[in-house]
């Protein structure tokens, strides 16, 4: 699993917007110029968010970015997947398979690993929220969680 900067660049954003604008919106310029991202790549971040509906526009002089919904409303699962499309990729999956080279499928012992890797990311995921992360109160992984799949 590896995330990639539209997703570290994303939560940053969204967190900015926690604590911050306190439910004004917020501009790139805004944004960009306290953590020095390039404007451009600031704005097709806000793009695929608002595609999801994390967050709204606002055009006009008063324009920007704000939260769509409550920050305790907005969990990391849906950001992360707005952003990356998955939380994790179980290359195993029939969507994915056709583009790897797989010799061993039906020998695999590896395929349920990553199908649990999977079900306990998405669950913790699933459950942080954006008002978690932008207060520093992030719950650690559920430890009955990983007792479930022995």
């Amino acid at each position: 699993m590896r995330f990639t900067t539209k997703t570290e660049y994303g939560l940053i954003c969204l967190i900015y917007m926690v604590k911050k604008a306190g439910g004004r919106p917020v501009t790139v310029k805004e944004i960009v110029s306290g953590e020095r991202y390039l404007a451009a790549y600031t704005e097709k971040i806000l793009q695929k968010l608002r595609a999801a509906k994390i967050v709204e526009a606002y055009h006009g002089q008063q324009g920007g970015y704000v939260l769509a919904r409550d920050p305790s409303e907005i969990h990391l699962k849906e950001i992360v997947e707005a952003l990356e499309g998955h939380t994790f990729d179980v290359y195993c999956e029939p969507r994915l398979r056709k583009y790897i080279v797989c010799t061993h499928f039906s020998l695999c012992g590896v395929k349920p690993v990553w199908h649990k890797t999977k079900e306990i990311l998405d669950e913790y995921y699933g459950s942080i929220t954006l008002e978690m992360m932008a207060h520093h109160a992030i719950p650690s992984v559920p430890s009955e969680s990983l007792r479930k799949s022995a």
